[in-house]
């Protein structure tokens, strides 16, 4: 018996438990709203081959929801902002990365009425000094949506 022997692992005895099988996991494209392909993860049951069904994704709102969320950051509320409401247009600060049909949507879906126009507007961050420390905010988008007449949103209430 050399020295490094007695490190090496001794191979366990073998136990009569039964050893279960894993399901087997196979893809299927899915064609859903969001995206025009995507893939789901499907397991298969034991003894059953599994046949090839087609599999209509079904839209939930909570995931369009989420995302506009996540676009709309919050509707501005200025002096000029609460000017363009007498113009049927409304203000809101977006994501960085936000487009015009990514805010058309996230307003349909939010507030439930068709926007006739987006216009965006990058804002540059100011100057600002704290003390003696000088530094700068970041910068952000606002987008000004403009509604059919008689379409409301319901955000400067209370204000």
């Amino acid at each position: 018996m050399g020295i490094l022997d007695r490190f090496l692992k001794k191979p366990k005895p073998e136990t009569k438990r039964k050893i279960e099988k894993k399901p087997e996991v196979k893809e299927v494209k899915v064609a859903s709203a969001k995206e025009k392909l995507s893939t789901l993860r499907l397991k298969s049951e034991e003894g059953k081959p599994e046949e090839n069904k087609e599999i209509k994704a079904k839209k939930s709102k909570k995931v369009e929801t989420d995302l506009a969320f996540k676009i709309l950051i919050k509707p501005l509320i200025t002096e000029k902002a609460t000017a363009l409401v007498s113009q049927n247009k409304y203000a809101f600060k977006v994501a960085p990365r936000a487009n015009k049909v990514n805010i058309k949507k996230a307003i349909s879906n939010l507030y439930g009425v068709e926007p006739l126009a987006v216009n965006i507007i990058n804002e540059r961050g100011k100057r600002v000094t704290y003390g003696r420390i000088r530094g700068k905010k970041s910068n952000w988008k606002k987008a000004i949506v403009t509604l059919k007449p008689g379409d409301k949103i319901e955000i400067y209430e209370g204000v």
